[in-house]
């Protein structure tokens, strides 16, 4: 880190700010992408472009891929780099699990309205799981939710004290400081301190759960995701991705990826049995 970042950091720290701070980390943490890179018709996907809005009145962009026959839906909170559309290819491959995907893009992100914000990513996924249960009439227990990286803290955040079919969180870490500890020292952690702060919430999700993490992960070190994935109540699993980074999962994971993933689907939220 440079003299001048760390004189910046030193200062925000002791000056004990709280804007300075939030500003600092939502610079470092949110790397949103905007506009609509790929559209569901120009890969010739069936599915509609929707816009939910928030309950602080925020326009959020999604896009909903519908598996016919259905009866479950999965909710997919991506992370913080690029925006929702780069993800249509990997949330396609989930919808063919037999499930209907709601892919959104947090504000700020993708053709969503807003800045981006940890209470705002809350929010947004809050928006969400909303329009899955309220205009596609699925029952709150046959909901998944989805959350790679940054969105596993969502998912986290979301499912707390909510009885949903489940949660898969991949590539995720316990907080911020925890991660930003690892990589660039302590001073800077104390400035995420508190930060999506999985750690302490995890213990109020009482569903089951299936972790998935790269031994390889340079962004999130494997050790991370399984000091959260220790952290967690009963029903849990925990998958390695041998060989797999942090942005290669799905690719070094490859079939059996999918299969581990429709096998828990039809574990906590079986096909053909809605409510």
């Amino acid at each position: 880190m440079r003299p001048l970042a760390l004189s910046l950091v030193a200062s925000i720290t002791l000056a004990g700010s709280f804007s300075l701070r939030q500003r600092f980390v939502d610079g470092m943490v949110f790397q949103p992408t905007r506009g609509i890179d790929m559209h569901l018709e120009q890969l010739g996907i069936a599915g509609e472009e929707i816009y939910l809005e928030a309950e602080d009145g925020v326009r959020i962009h999604a896009f909903f891929l519908p598996a016919p026959g259905a009866t479950r839906a999965l909710l997919f909170l991506h992370g913080n780099a690029g925006n929702a559309s780069h993800r249509i290819p990997n949330a396609v491959q989930l919808m063919r699990l037999g499930i209907h995907v709601l892919l959104l893009d947090y504000r700020g992100y993708g053709a969503s309205e807003g800045r981006p914000s940890e209470q705002g990513a809350y929010a947004d996924a809050r928006a969400g799981l909303a329009h899955l249960l309220e205009k596609r009439g699925i029952d709150e227990s046959r909901v998944v939710v989805f959350g790679r990286s940054l969105g596993g803290a969502v998912a986290v955040d979301l499912a707390q004290d909510r009885q949903l079919a489940g949660v898969i969180l991949e590539s995720t870490f316990p907080s911020v400081s925890a991660v930003v500890r690892r990589i660039m020292g302590s001073l800077v952690a104390g400035i995420a301190r508190g930060k999506f702060d999985s750690l302490r919430k995890i213990t109020r999700v009482r569903v089951p759960l299936l972790f998935f993490h790269g031994d390889r992960d340079e962004i999130i070190a494997f050790e991370l995701g399984r000091e959260l994935f220790e952290s967690a109540p009963e029903p849990k699993s925990f998958e390695t991705i041998k060989g797999a980074g942090h942005n290669d999962t799905v690719q070094i994971g490859g079939r059996a990826y999918f299969e581990r993933i429709g096998q828990f689907l039809d574990e906590v939220a079986p096909k053909g049995s809605g409510g």
